[in-house]
């Protein structure tokens, strides 16, 4: 009856120890899916209405008081997207403008592009996991007011012009946790987009 017993015990743990590893592989990271947020912040000298960012991006915005002499940050805009570990993404739109020029290119709309070549998991020389961004590209153009003709009444007609700005590069980050990738100086009024991503995988 004992060796019965105790038969069954090593059973049900083969049994037990069978599953384990059956999902360990169902959650390799090859079959992750993986969310990814992209942060616009500008950095500004003008005053702004909300201030407020996520709680998750206060280190940052740490860090960006400790190098960066703006007198206040705000959002832009928060881009969420999933993609499948080992994939790629691409995304394109048109908002409004993202610097705070109170002119009239505060009518004219921005375009925007983020491209990421491969997207995928990995492990670091500590052996913590991180996400690795190959290709990371974000471009935009900006519309600018320059001066325009004077018309016959003496007024000037402003003038809107398109600059483009950007930035490329491959970058690495530990699991949700919010990186600075790059600082764009835009626009005469010295205003800055400030790029930050962060990305975790996700069961969902």
């Amino acid at each position: 009856m004992k060796k019965q017993i105790f038969l069954s015990a090593m059973l049900l743990a083969l049994f037990l120890v069978s599953s384990l590893i059956a999902q360990a592989q169902n959650t390799d990271p090859d079959d992750a899916n993986l969310e990814t947020q992209l942060y616009l912040i500008v950095g500004t000298n003008q005053d702004v209405d909300d201030t407020r960012l996520p709680a998750s991006l206060d280190p940052i915005v740490k860090q960006l008081r400790a190098t960066l002499q703006f007198k206040n940050y705000r959002l832009a805009a928060t881009l969420i997207n999933r993609v499948k570990n080992e994939g790629r993404l691409e995304l394109s739109w048109i908002g409004g403008p993202l610097t705070g020029q109170t002119t009239a290119a505060t009518l004219t709309p921005s375009f925007s592009q983020f491209k990421v070549r491969q997207v995928k998991v990995g492990r670091n020389s500590e052996n913590q996991s991180i996400v690795q961004m190959l290709g990371f590209n974000f471009g935009a153009r900006i519309p600018i007011q320059t001066s325009g003709a004077i018309a016959a009444t003496g007024a000037v007609a402003p003038a809107i012009n398109y600059e483009t700005t950007g930035v490329s590069t491959d970058i690495s980050m530990r699991e949700s946790e919010p990186v600075i990738v790059g600082t764009l100086n835009v626009g005469p009024s010295n205003d800055a987009i400030i790029l930050v991503v962060s990305a975790k995988r996700t069961n969902k």
